[in-house]
């Protein structure tokens, strides 16, 4: 069975920086692609960044791109969301999620298998 743990969330003042990490209990990891979503509290879930398997691509909303970094280290099983110019509308739970097939990678609907999820406060 798949399963994925965030952690790093935290309570942090804006400008600051965060690194998530999610960690993935699941073979092959390497043809999987990852991405991360947020939701805040009363908004509906949004995409934020992905991965795919190999780690040479990467997507972004354009609400974080040049402020989040995804990455990954595959020996371990773990993808990282850098997360830094944190601003309180940054402010929401943030999960991982992999996905089995080909579809987009903006898409919630394509993930297969998703985290609980780490709660991510910017306030000053």
């Amino acid at each position: 069975q798949v399963q994925l743990v965030e952690s790093g969330g935290g309570l942090v003042q804006p400008g600051d920086s965060l690194r998530l990490s999610c960690a993935a209990s699941v073979g092959s990891f390497s043809v999987y692609g990852v991405g991360w979503f947020r939701q805040a509290p009363g908004k509906e879930r949004e995409f934020i960044a992905a991965i795919n398997g190999r780690g040479d691509t990467t997507y972004y909303a354009n609400s974080v791109k040049g402020r989040f970094t995804s990455s990954r280290d595959n020996a371990k099983n773990t993808v990282y969301l850098q997360l830094n110019s944190l601003k309180p509308d940054d402010t929401a739970v943030y999960s991982c999620a992999l996905r089995v097939g080909t579809g987009s990678y903006y898409s919630a609907l394509e993930y297969d298998y998703w985290g609980q999820g780490t709660q991510v406060v910017v306030a000053s």
